[in-house]
């Protein structure tokens, strides 16, 4: 079950809402305007990205969260009192977003992004449970932990706090405009970017060093979102961030895999001005993780052999000059295409990939399976072809890598 359009009650009156309504400290919980307040921030937050399993109640959690150290389950936050958070203090609430504890100080996982949610205001919180408790209760209880001992043990957070988490609400930062602050809100905050695009060390926590540079999780690679103008978003005008956070493509680039489910489930409902903000937030970060490296020359065997594969398979859509069709096909002169990790091209040539569908642009183009009829070889020479054509730089592909995720999607690793 997914939030949609409908169920947001019009994107017009949440605009209205969520932008004009004025945060009071003495909000009261069952005014309409602070539950379709806090709909509306739910919704920037994809609180239905882990906390609903398809096809089941909104809410009622069970959905499984991989993660390298064990499966996670997201629990019910529905107000059911027996198995959800019915009987949660609002002051229950908020330090499970702001400082990572649960009822009665039990100390939550970092699979909930707390480490990013710190940031929301009080008055924002309490519109988010405002609007949690107006949801049907449903009684599901989940038991949230998976993991193998000793990471069961949750008094280990303390120490991982320690070191990776600072707790705080969001401050202004002075001498920026009020459209880059309310972006910088919303991505270091609610929509919580950096939990994916953001590497991670061995023991989970952020590579601060490496912000928003890109990052390999459950098969997929999330890529570069800096200011980076080759593996970066750096060449991008607000207008294209803001387009494809909407619609899930722009002149360059479609949306699938879990970025689809984001922009589906959240930042398609969001207002055009918070697009924007995140836009401006986005378009203002230092370039970083560029790398460098030397272009593989036009006559290395893998070159030739992954043109030929090109010319015969891939160029149809993609036309022979890599450029795609705007709004149905990517172009592959791309930031994209030149990641640091090939995980995501090698997954969507493998098995396929659908493109994201939205209201604003309901037609959701398909990328075909390759993985029946080519080898892993011919795979890593079409795509180390494509990251070194038509001005792109990647580093080679390798069969091993194309031979490793083919193992893993057969797994069923990463689904």
């Amino acid at each position: 079950m997914r939030i949609s359009a409908k169920t947001l009650f019009g994107a017009a009156l949440l605009a209205v809402l969520a932008m004009a309504t004025p945060v009071r400290a003495d909000q009261d919980p069952q005014e309409f305007e602070v539950i379709q307040r806090g709909r509306y921030l739910a919704t920037a937050g994809d609180c239905t990205a882990c906390h609903t399993t398809p096809g089941e109640p909104l809410f009622a959690g069970g959905r499984a969260i991989d993660t390298p150290f064990g499966k996670l389950l997201a629990p019910n936050i529905t107000p059911d009192g027996a198995t959800g958070i019915g009987n949660w203090s609002d002051d229950d609430f908020v330090r499970s977003l702001q400082v990572g504890t649960g009822r009665g100080g039990v100390h939550l996982y970092p699979a909930m992004p707390y480490t990013y949610y710190t940031k929301v205001t009080r008055a924002d919180a309490l519109a988010i449970r405002a609007y949690l408790n107006t949801v049907q209760p449903i009684r599901h209880e989940v038991h949230s932990n998976q993991l193998p001992f000793p990471l069961n043990q949750r008094v280990a957070m303390l120490g991982w706090n320690m070191l990776f988490f600072t707790p705080g609400e969001f401050r202004p930062v002075a001498g920026k405009s009020e459209a880059w602050n309310r972006g910088a809100y919303l991505v270091e905050g609610l929509e919580h970017c950096g939990a994916c695009h953001t590497g991670k060390n061995v023991l989970g926590g952020d590579q601060r060093a490496r912000g928003l540079q890109g990052n390999d999780l459950q098969g997929w690679f999330a890529p570069n979102l800096t200011g980076d103008q080759r593996r970066g978003i750096g060449g991008w005008s607000e207008d294209a961030i803001a387009s494809y956070l909407k619609y899930g493509w722009n002149d360059v680039a479609t949306a699938s895999g879990p970025m689809a489910e984001v922009i589906t489930d959240s930042t398609s409902h969001l207002t055009d001005a918070d697009l924007h903000a995140i836009a401006a937030y986005l378009h203002d970060q230092p370039p970083g993780g560029g790398g460098s490296g030397q272009a593989v020359s036009a006559s290395e065997p893998a070159m030739r052999t992954g043109q030929a594969i090109y010319v015969d398979q891939c160029a149809a859509c993609h036309t022979a000059e890599g450029g795609g069709i705007v709004g149905l096909f990517p172009s592959l002169r791309a930031p994209s295409i030149q990641q640091a990790q090939p995980t995501s091209l090698i997954r969507v040539v493998l098995a396929g990939a659908r493109s994201v569908a939205t209201d604003g642009a309901p037609t959701g183009p398909g990328m075909p399976s390759f993985g029946w009829k080519l080898t892993d070889e011919q795979v890593a020479d079409v795509l180390t072809y494509i990251r070194n054509s038509w001005g792109n730089l990647a580093p080679v592909v390798g069969s091993g890598d194309v031979r490793h995720q083919r193992q893993s999607l057969a797994q069923g690793d990463g689904e």
